[in-house]
């Protein structure tokens, strides 16, 4: 028996599991929704790199600019004397911002390791391909799976100083609320001294926020119809693609830009054994992407059992990526 293949076996089907169960129950909550962390199948992933190309979309580049041009200053925050550490990044994507600190931190010897999170073990398969080559002195350790359930496993992988990379505004897929209390939990998973370094979108003309999230070239579009795609594929589902709509909206008072997929007329669509009925109109609440104000951002992480010891934004100023120290 091949141990190994079953425990991948088990997993997948613990993947598929969840991702079902997820599906259905968003599906027949009201109003219908579906979770973004979904959305990064081989195509989503794909489709997320070409929207972060995109000239309307500014948030890549801001951030972009922090860390290819204030590499430096992010050192000098996350640095504790020569205390090695670990930095896990979560939700690592391709990370095209963090290489440039990965970069910087193996040129000036500094003993860390990194430690990659994503939901997508493609990307992981990609970053790992891509440092071999890039960066071959970097001790890398991938890890695939939900980040809580990740962050613990890189605890008992190792015991050194933690410093947690939550890049990309990530944080602004979530209700506020709900990143409260998942910025609680990030803090309950790290002891006294350990580090989060996260991104915040900043609130500016509401024009440049819309613009970014509904592209005339469709891209944004596509990465959200993907999902159900991917819902037909892995969950044997029966959506007809061309019967769903992208909608996007900003509200520049709450900050909240929200993307949705609207039902062109009455249908009923099957999962598997499930049947979800959609009247002409209706609502999927696919993703939320938050914008902050400072203030808001200096209560999160007071809330959330952190100290701000410094940040730093672009040079436009619409982007800051902030440094919190776990407080107890």
């Amino acid at each position: 028996m091949n141990l190994q293949l079953d425990t991948n076996s088990e997993i997948e089907n613990d993947h598929k599991e969840s991702f079902r169960n997820d599906v259905i129950a968003g599906l027949k909550s009201n109003p219908k929704k579906l979770s973004s962390k979904y959305f990064y199948d081989k195509i989503g992933d794909h489709l997320f790199q070409e929207i972060m190309t995109m000239p309307e979309y500014y948030l890549t580049t801001c951030e972009l600019d922090i860390f290819k041009n204030k590499t430096a200053e992010l050192t000098n925050l996350i640095m504790q004397g020569n205390e090695p550490f670990d930095l896990i990044e979560l939700g690592a994507g391709d990370a095209m911002k963090s290489s440039y600190l990965l970069k910087y931190l193996v040129e000036k010897k500094v003993e860390f390791t990194y430690m990659p999170i994503d939901i997508s073990g493609n990307i992981l398969s990609i970053l790992n391909e891509k440092f071999k080559k890039q960066l071959p002195d970097l001790k890398i350790t991938s890890l695939e799976g939900e980040y809580f359930e990740m962050l613990k496993k890189a605890a008992s992988l190792s015991s050194r100083r933690k410093v947690i990379l939550f890049l990309g505004s990530n944080i602004g897929n979530m209700n506020i609320d709900e990143a409260e209390k998942f910025l609680t939990d990030i803090n309950q998973n790290l002891t006294s001294g350990d580090i989060l370094l996260i991104g915040f979108d900043l609130k500016k003309n509401p024009h440049i926020i819309l613009n970014a999230y509904n592209d005339k070239s469709g891209i944004t579009a596509a990465f959200n119809l993907n999902l159900l795609i991917r819902i037909n594929r892995e969950l044997d589902a029966d959506f007809n693609i061309g019967q769903f709509q992208h909608y996007q909206n900003y509200d520049p008072v709450s900050g909240a830009c929200r993307s949705y997929l609207v039902s062109l007329k009455k249908q009923d669509i099957t999962i598997g054994n499930d049947t979800i009925s959609f009247e002409e109109n209706e609502l999927i609440d696919m993703e939320v992407s938050q914008k902050f104000s400072d203030e808001k951002i200096k209560e999160l992480s007071e809330k959330s059992g952190f100290k701000t010891i410094g940040e730093i934004k672009d040079s436009k100023k619409w982007f800051v990526d902030t440094v919190w120290q776990v407080n107890k």
